[in-house]
């Protein structure tokens, strides 16, 4: 997909996707089931490492010297990852958290 919009809409959807299996997981764990809270991480990570996928490509093309067009989309997407990512991490935290609290 050479489209930077397009790029910029998987980066999105595949980092809200693992935003969501990530609160999931929360809500998982928060009810004691640690089991299926893992598994939304897992799912989580791999939804964002599809999204992250994305992203390396269009910085190793930079690396490489090819320009991208620089849209309020892309930046959109960006703040959508970075956030998925962080939501996962803390995720990954409050889960260990109630797992030590039962």
């Amino acid at each position: 997909m050479k489209n930077i919009t397009g790029i910029a809409f998987q980066i999105i959807l595949y980092a809200g996707n693992g935003r969501s299996s990530a609160m999931e997981a929360i809500q998982e764990a928060k009810e004691g089931n640690f089991e299926e809270a893992e598994s939304k991480l897992i799912e989580a990570g791999e939804e964002l490492n599809k999204a992250h996928e994305f992203q390396t490509n269009l910085l190793q093309g930079e690396a490489n010297g090819k320009s991208t067009e620089i849209n309020i989309i892309l930046i959109h997407s960006q703040d959508h990852l970075m956030n998925a990512m962080t939501v996962r991490d803390l995720a990954t935290e409050i889960i260990e958290l109630y797992h030590h609290k039962n």
